[in-house]
Formats: C-alpha cells, sequence, structure tokens
C-alpha cells in the first residue's frame, strides 16, 4: 500500500517510515546540521509522534462495535456539500466586508465554540433523549435504554477531554511562570504545554466519531442525531451572537449569514428525519434495524 493510503487506514506510518526516502538521498551526518537549520521542520518531527499516538488511542477509545445503525449516503453527501457552502460563504462575507478586527476574533471564535459545546450537549442531549423515550411506545423504550449506558459513557469520556485542555492549559501556564529565568526554562516549557496540546490532539481525532454518531445515541434512536443537531445549530448561533455580536456586513447579509446557517442546518436535519421515516420506516414511536440506504 502507498504511504499516502496509510493516513486513511487504521493505523498511520511511523516516522521512521516518513523519513526512510529522506534518509537514502541524504547522508544521515548531512541530515542532522539540515535538520537544525530548518527550525520549522523540527517542530513537526516533535508534533507527529504526538499526533499519530493521540489518533490511535482516539480510535481505540471511542470505537463504535459491531455494525452502525442507519446510514444514508445522500443526507451525508448533501451534508457536506452544506458545510463547504457555509464555509465558503462566511469566508466571502469577510474578504468582502470584514475588518481587521474581524479577522481576529475568529480565533476567539474557535475558541469559544470549543469551550461552549460540550457544555450545550451535555444540557441539550439529555433533554432530547426524554423526549424521545416520551414519544416511543412502551415496546421500544427496553431497547432505547439498553443503548443509553454506552452513549453516556462515550460522552462522559469526550466530555471530559475537553474539559481537560482549558484545564491542563491554565496548568502548564501556571508551571511555565515558575520555571522563568532557569537555564532550562524553554524546555521545560515545552515539555509541559506538549501535554494540553496531545490532549487537544485527542479531542479533535474523537470529534469525527462523536459528530457522526453523537455518542452512538444514533443507536437508541435513529432520529436522535439530526433532531439534536437542529437545536444544538441554533444554541451555539446565539452563543455566537451573544459572544461576538453581528458578523461584517449590511444589515440583510448579517441577517442572512446568523440565520442562514442555523436554519439550512435545520432544513437538512428535518430532511433527514423524513427520509428516516419515508425510506427506512424509521418513527418517533419506534426504532428502526440496521440498514444502509444508498
Amino acid at each position: 500500500m502507498p504511504l499516502w493510503q496509510r493516513f486513511r487506514g487504521e493505523e498511520w506510518p511511523t516516522l521512521r517510515e516518513l523519513l526512510a526516502p529522506g534518509r537514502r538521498l541524504v547522508s544521515g551526518w548531512v541530515l542532522v546540521p539540515l535538520l537544525f537549520c530548518l527550525w520549522p521542520f523540527l517542530i513537526l518531527l516533535g508534533l507527529y509522534p504526538m499526533a499519530r499516538s493521540a489518533r490511535r488511542l482516539a480510535r481505540r477509545v471511542f470505537a463504535v462495535p459491531g455494525p452502525r445503525g442507519i446510514t444514508d449516503e445522500v443526507v451525508l453527501r448533501v451534508q457536506r456539500i452544506r458545510a463547504w457552502l457555509a464555509l465558503v460563504a462566511a469566508f466571502v462575507v469577510l474578504v468582502v466586508y470584514g475588518t481587521a478586527d474581524d479577522w481576529s476574533q475568529l480565533s476567539d471564535q474557535f475558541e469559544i465554540r470549543l469551550a461552549v459545546t460540550p457544555l450545550l450537549v451535555l444540557v441539550t442531549a439529555p433533554v432530547v433523549v426524554g423526549v424521545l423515550f416520551r414519544l416511543a411506545g412502551p415496546a421500544a423504550r427496553p431497547a432505547m435504554r439498553a443503548q443509553v449506558r454506552p452513549a453516556v459513557l462515550m460522552a462522559a469520556q469526550y466530555l471530559g477531554a475537553c474539559t481537560a485542555v482549558p484545564v491542563l492549559l491554565w496548568l502548564s501556564g501556571r508551571a511555565q511562570g515558575s520555571v522563568q529565568g532557569l537555564f532550562l526554562g524553554p524546555l521545560f516549557n515545552l515539555l509541559v504545554l506538549a501535554v494540553p496540546v496531545w490532549v487537544l490532539m485527542f479531542v479533535g481525532f474523537a470529534s469525527p466519531t462523536v459528530a457522526r454518531t453523537a455518542f452512538t445515541m444514533d443507536r437508541v434512536h435513529a432520529v436522535f442525531p439530526p433532531i439534536l443537531t437542529g437545536v444544538l445549530v441554533w444554541e451555539l448561533a446565539a452563543t455566537g451572537l451573544a459572544f461576538g455580536g453581528l458578523p461584517p456586513g449590511p444589515l440583510p447579509v448579517q441577517l442572512g449569514a446568523v440565520v442562514g446557517g442555523p436554519a439550512t442546518v435545520t432544513a437538512v436535519a428535518w430532511w433527514e428525519v423524513h427520509r428516516l421515516r419515508t425510506r427506512f420506516g424509521v418513527s418517533l414511536r419506534g426504532r428502526a434495524a440496521n440498514a444502509t440506504g444508498q
């Protein structure tokens, strides 16, 4: 298998395998001073093993055993197209109407979403599950209840990892301040900072599985992921509006940016619920068997 294809598999290639073509072209003794001249490459050499180990553990911890629930490839394709169009639209608005302050606030908005999303999921998911249990028929509730425990365990693990990132960053900042002026201070700072960076990588590699399966709540009820998405997107929009204000541009553009994104996500979510009912026979009063849609 070609080396680049292994990045899509279960295990990334090792750092030794990545550097093997370069070692064959350049002598090892010549490569050492060259690496020290290219310090960004040295940072990459340090980050790659961290990313590889974080990905391996994330895929192990957040593995979904057994067959998945219903997978509708048409819906997945539409979701990807909508996400890319939303990204392009946001970029165009920033390019046309954005100021330097708007561009500088992008990282702040990302950090706010990273901190708020787990809390919103923690609050919203039990409410959605409770509503689905209330709507489900008595015959469907025992099977739904059996799937709640592994979903709660996965949610707790993910939320714990998300919470650990800001906590570890704060602790690393305190630790770095205690060694200022020491000879080995810079090396110590890098080692301390490596811990929260690794946990952030772990969260990043776990997020696609969590987002795709909604903490495996799709096994509790097939309509859980789209309903949760439809609710959560409005909560995130309100949070972004509260912390970041309106996006740049004239009023119609601002309203379109604020309302258009959540509205299109909600439309796709309810279209997914409609397809679950019409194509797979899923109703709010019962769970459907595993299936795959093309």
